[in-house]
C-alpha cells in the first residue's frame, strides 16, 4: 500500500505539565485528536492532501484552545488579526491571507486565493473583499475574542511596561500557538497549511511567517511539506519552511535531519519554535526547541500519536 498520512501542530512554546491542568490537557488532547482524525479520514477515503490539511486546520481554527480563528491572540489594540496560508506540493501553487479581521476560517480563504485567483497573497481589506466575492460569510471581530485572550493581553501589556528580564521571559510564555498541518495523500501529493493570530500584543498590521510561502508554509512533492510555529520573525529571516526542502534537495538530508537543522539555525539566532514535516515516503519530523509543542501524527499502518510535552 502506498504511504499516506498527516501531521499536525497546535503551537510550540512554554508548555509545561505543571502549568496545564488535567482537564485542560485532556481538552487539548481531544481537540488535537479530532483535527488529526478529520484530516486522516480525508486521506483514507482517497481524498487529496489539500483537503486533508484544510479539514484539520479548520477544526483547530474553530476551537478556542488555539491561537488561530476563534481564540486567537489579540494585538495591542485588543483586535484579532489573522493570518493563514496553504501550498500544493504537486503544482507549487500557494495562497495566503494576512491581517484579516472578519474571516471565520482564514485557511479556507487562503485555499480560495490559491484556487480562484491569479495571486498568492491578499491582505487586510483586500482579502476580505475577495472573501465577499467568493461568497464567504464574514463575522464580527468579537467572534474570535475570548476572555482568556483579553486577560492575556492585559498581562502582556503590564509586563511590557516593566522591561525587566524576568518580565520578558514571562511574556514569551504566551507568544506562540500557531496551528498547522502537513499531509501526504494516496496519490503521492504533499500539502501544507498554517493558520495563526500572531503574537499577543503585536502592533496592528504586523505580519509574521504564517501567511508567507517559504517561511511558515511550504510543500514540494520532490521533497516534503512543512508548517512552522514560533517566533515568526526568525522563521522569515531563515525562510525556514523552504529551507527544510532545500536541505533535502541540495544536501541530500533526510526529512528528520533537515528539519532539525532548520530549528538549530533558528535557535542559534535566538528564536524559539518548532515545525512539522512529512516527506513523500510518509516519514515525519516534529522538532522544536521549546519546552513543548502541541502535536500529533497519523500515518497508515501506524497508531495515531498525540503529544504535548517534552523533547521530540
Amino acid at each position: 500500500m502506498k504511504p499516506f498520512g498527516i501531521v499536525i501542530h497546535g503551537g510550540a512554546g512554554t508548555v509545561l505539565k505543571a502549568k496545564l491542568s488535567p482537564d485542560l490537557e485532556r481538552d487539548y488532547r481531544t481537540a488535537l485528536g479530532q483535527a488529526l482524525n478529520a484530516g486522516h479520514a480525508v486521506l483514507a477515503r482517497g481524498g487529496t492532501s489539500l483537503d486533508a490539511v484544510v479539514a484539520a486546520v479548520t477544526i483547530m481554527e474553530d476551537s478556542p484552545l488555539f491561537n488561530a480563528g476563534k481564540g486567537a491572540v489579540l494585538n495591542s489594540d485588543g483586535v484579532a488579526e489573522l493570518d493563514a496560508s496553504i501550498m500544493d506540493g504537486h503544482t507549487l501553487a500557494g495562497g495566503g491571507v494576512a491581517a484579516v479581521k472578519r474571516v471565520k476560517n482564514p485557511i479556507q480563504l487562503a485555499r480560495a486565493v490559491m484556487d480562484k485567483s491569479p495571486h498568492v497573497l491578499f491582505t487586510s481589506e483586500g482579502a476580505e473583499n475577495f472573501a465577499k466575492q467568493q461568497g464567504f460569510t464574514l463575522v464580527r471581530n468579537s467572534y474570535f475574542i475570548t476572555d482568556h485572550r483579553k486577560q492575556e493581553l492585559k498581562k502582556a501589556q503590564e509586563l511590557e511596561k516593566k522591561k525587566s528580564k524576568s518580565a520578558k521571559a514571562e511574556l514569551e510564555e504566551f507568544s506562540f500557538g500557531t496551528v498547522g498541518a502537513v499531509a501526504l495523500d494516496k496519490n503521492g501529493n504533499l500539502a501544507a497549511a498554517t493558520s495563526t493570530g500572531g503574537r499577543t500584543n503585536k502592533k496592528p498590521g504586523r505580519v509574521g511567517d504564517t501567511p508567507i510561502i517559504g517561511a511558515g508554509t511550504y510543500a514540494n512533492n520532490a521533497t516534503c511539506a512543512v508548517s512552522g510555529t514560533g517566533h515568526g520573525e526568525f522563521f522569515m529571516r531563515t525562510v525556514a519552511a523552504h529551507e527544510v526542502s532545500a536541505l533535502m534537495e541540495h544536501r541530500g538530508l533526510d526529512v528528520e535531519a533537515a528539519a532539525r537543522e532548520v530549528i538549530r539555525k533558528i535557535g542559534a539566532l535566538g528564536g524559539e519554535g518548532g515545525l512539522i514535516a512529512i516527506d513523500r515516503a510518509g516519514r515525519v519530523a516534529l522538532p522544536f526547541n521549546t519546552s513543548g509543542m502541541y502535536r500529533g501524527h497519523r500515518v497508515n499502518g501506524q497508531p495515531p500519536v498525540v503529544e504535548i510535552f517534552g523533547k521530540p
